[in-house]
């Protein structure tokens, strides 16, 4: 049997002389355990919003996208793009020219992003669950419509169900040798019906969608797109995909994946979530080097039992080890009680919503998403340990300190 491993269970268990030990050692173990347990809870529910956020982004951006390199817009008809647009791996395959215009609604204006899109956009089968008021059409039998985004649409006041009023888009006119009297004339003015409003996030709901074929009229673009957006059949491995896109389109084009369209937002949700474990990492530091005051005073309790082993043989590693392993049984108890507290909590929030994100939220999301990653309990496991290890060798070296001065006076 493991020697220090079997008196460090002792003493652990037993019955100590002074009950201000007892009582220290239980609070640094319900420290580590709340600490613990709080780091966990934090960490899921910074994964159910990752995953909640990412998938509402995810429902408007596609799997890859292509763009130039240089300039806005690209000629999409070559040989490469066509074969790439039969290819069976490739679930739909939209062409997008996009560009910021003017528009206009009764007597109010904005300038908004108008997005064309080929019919392969609506191959998405998430966009419906986007759609705020009325429908995600982009023809029917009286022609064009379009989705206007929610923000674009509070500030314009579009009403979808008026069928007489139009939204009014103006773009300049390309390649204006002479100026004229009327700046009207400078412009290119079209209108359409509007059929419906999504909304999905600020960044998209300041821009409208509409046909490929309207925004070419508006914008004057014949054949050149702004990207084209591409979205895979499932079981298709979309890195490996990627990188044949890249090397088969060249250089002049860039190819990038969810993650890299939305640098901004995964690098938020990266940084916000290591800032939260590092705080609270600081606050579980507190809790586990409390354990230094409870072995200190174990160690004076147990001042004739560490003699007593001395004067048998046992060498100063041993004694140190004892008290090394005593801290470690402490502070890892209540990081594993703190563990499966954080699994009760989520079962009972993923199953319930206790925590609900308050009676004003108008989002579909009732109370707090919650995710598990096995990563995230290694994570905390290996902090807990570490640190432990740090405070109960601090305190196992006063176990020997001064061990000829003990024998010589017992």
């Amino acid at each position: 049997m493991n020697t220090p491993f079997y008196i460090a269970k002792r003493y652990l268990f037993a019955k100590k002389s002074t009950n201000a030990i007892n009582l220290i050692s239980g609070i640094s173990m319900v420290g580590v355990m709340v600490g613990s347990a709080a780091l966990i809870i934090i960490l899921s529910v910074f994964n159910g919003l990752e995953v909640t956020i990412l998938n509402m982004f995810n429902t408007v951006t596609p799997e890859l996208a292509i763009s130039p390199v240089k300039g806005k817009t690209f000629n999409p008809d070559t040989k490469y793009f066509n074969q790439l647009k039969n290819n069976k791996d490739v679930y739909s395959f939209t062409e997008v020219l996009q560009e910021n215009a003017l528009l206009k609604y009764n007597n109010k204006q904005a300038v908004g992003l108008v997005k064309g899109v080929s019919y392969d956009y609506l191959k998405n089968s998430k966009l419906d669950s986007t759609i705020k008021e009325g429908r995600f059409v982009l023809n029917n039998k009286s022609g064009y419509t379009s989705v206007i985004g929610s923000a674009l649409q509070s500030y314009l006041a579009v009403n979808t169900v008026d069928p007489f009023t139009e939204l009014e888009i103006f773009s300049p006119k390309k390649n204006i040798s002479t100026s004229t009297l009327n700046p009207a004339d400078d412009f290119v003015n079209k209108s359409i019906r509007v059929s419906g409003v999504f909304e999905v996030q600020q960044e998209f709901d300041n821009g409208i969608i509409v046909p490929l074929g309207f925004a070419r009229e508006l914008l004057g673009e014949d054949k050149n797109v702004s990207s084209i957006e591409i979205n895979l059949q499932p079981g298709v491995d979309i890195d490996k995909f990627q990188e044949e896109v890249a090397e088969k389109a060249g250089s002049a084009f860039e190819v990038r994946n969810r993650a890299e369209q939305n640098r901004s937002l995964y690098h938020i949700l990266y940084t916000e979530k290591w800032a939260v474990y590092i705080i609270l990492t600081f606050i579980l530091i507190i809790a586990i080097f409390n354990i230094i005051g409870s072995l200190t005073m174990l160690v004076i309790d147990k001042v004739k039992d560490i003699a007593i082993l001395s004067s048998l043989g046992a060498s100063k590693k041993l004694i140190k080890r004892i008290f090394l392993l005593e801290g470690m049984m402490i502070t890892m108890s209540g990081c594993v009680l703190g563990l499966i507290i954080g699994i009760i909590f989520y079962f009972l929030q993923h199953n319930f919503g206790l925590i609900k994100m308050g009676e004003d939220n108008m989002t579909l999301i009732s109370s707090y998403p919650i995710g598990l990653k096995w990563k995230d309990f290694i994570l905390v496991f290996v902090t807990v340990g570490i640190f432990s290890f740090l405070a109960s060798a601090l305190s196992s070296n006063l176990s020997v300190k001064n061990i000829e001065q003990i024998n010589q006076s017992l």
